[in-house]
């Protein structure tokens, strides 16, 4: 199942199975409540959902790991790389972009067959190498390319 809904992002149904993949993942590997956020090309929003015990908070982390992969074209990991090496790009891109970015392990970037950005999904919850299992779990779960 491709879900894509043109250039702009995966459509609900993809949306779902993004959720659902990530979740079932979290469930297989004994992770902690996770929240996963779905955006589109455009950094809107697709789809969020907060699993029982999972702190309020997680919304915010969450979407700002996947705004951070659409608006910088990078996942998270890639993220924390360049943070690592260029700590003050990361801080300016932060403050142009609203300081919403979470550049850490757990935003992966959607991409459509030709490789083009359709949107990202961030998710929070457990250590940042497991919440971003999760998101290539859901992606895979819905067909869609990612990439960390």
């Amino acid at each position: 199942m491709s879900g894509i809904s043109g250039a702009s992002g995966p459509g609900i149904e993809a949306a779902r199975a993004i959720l659902a993949g990530a979740f079932a993942k979290a469930a297989e590997a004994g992770m902690k409540p996770l929240a996963v956020c779905v955006l589109d090309a455009g950094a809107r929003l697709v789809a969020y959902e907060r699993q029982d015990g999972a702190s309020p908070g997680r919304y915010e982390i969450a979407s700002g790991k996947a705004h951070g992969a659409v608006m910088l074209g990078m996942g998270g990991r890639a993220q924390m790389a360049r943070a690592e090496a260029q700590a003050y790009f990361i801080a300016a891109a932060n403050g142009a972009l609203g300081g919403g970015l979470v550049p850490v392990p757990g935003g992966v970037l959607l991409r459509d067959a030709e490789g083009a950005v359709i949107g990202a999904v961030g998710v929070s919850g457990d250590a940042s190498d497991n919440d971003e299992a999760a998101a290539l779990a859901g992606a895979e779960a819905a067909g869609i390319a990612a990439e960390a």
